[in-house]
């Protein structure tokens, strides 16, 4: 799915994903449908952060964020908000919807109406992940998972185990330790295993 996203976010910059320059005012809008639980929207969250980490970094894009079009808080002109009071002159309201609709609709809308209101910046939507190849792939691996009994956990979404946009180099990479400067212990780092 992130890198169904990160297809969806360089179909709307102009520059081609080799190119860092000049995308450092540009920031990402990561929106979801929102729900009232709580690990539903924290599984957006996650994604703008996977996204961030890999894909948006490689790209030279300053930050992603989180916002809802219902149920949850941030909604849209309070997540542009937010993203233009952190410095972005360039924003790409990226939802994370598989289809169109209504929600996705409603996206669009209130991301225009915000740019109407802020002439100064550049608000920029992208499509839906809607029909296509790589969607179908997801839903097939997900149909095999199922079929298997093949139950996912947290550790399967390790950049050590699959090749994550931004992180492809990693996967089979031997962990090495790493140092945490606010740790007591600086200096004997630990390592993570799986």
């Amino acid at each position: 799915m992130l890198r169904l996203l990160a297809e969806r976010l360089d179909g709307v910059l102009d520059a081609p994903a080799e190119e860092l320059s000049e995308q450092g005012d540009t920031a990402v809008l990561l929106v979801g449908r929102g729900s009232t639980d709580p690990d539903a929207n924290a599984e957006v969250c996650k994604a703008a952060r996977l996204l961030q980490e890999g894909h948006a970094r490689k790209r030279g894009i300053a930050f992603v964020e989180a916002a809802f079009i219902s149920l949850a808080w941030p909604g849209v002109p309070e997540g542009l908000e937010r993203v233009r009071r952190l410095g972005a002159r360039r924003i790409v309201v990226l939802p994370y919807f598989l289809f169109s609709g209504v929600l996705p609709d409603r996206v669009v809308d209130q991301s225009m109406s915000f740019a109407a209101e802020h002439g100064e910046l550049d608000v920029r939507c992208a499509p839906v992940i809607g029909d296509c190849d790589g969607l179908a792939d997801v839903i097939g691996e997900r149909y095999e998972e199922a079929l298997a009994g093949d139950i996912r956990m947290n550790c399967d979404t390790c950049v050590y185990r699959i090749a994550m946009p931004g992180f492809e180099d990693k996967v089979g990479a031997p962990q090495t330790p790493h140092h945490h400067p606010d740790d007591p212990t600086h200096g004997h780092g630990h390592g993570h295993g799986h």
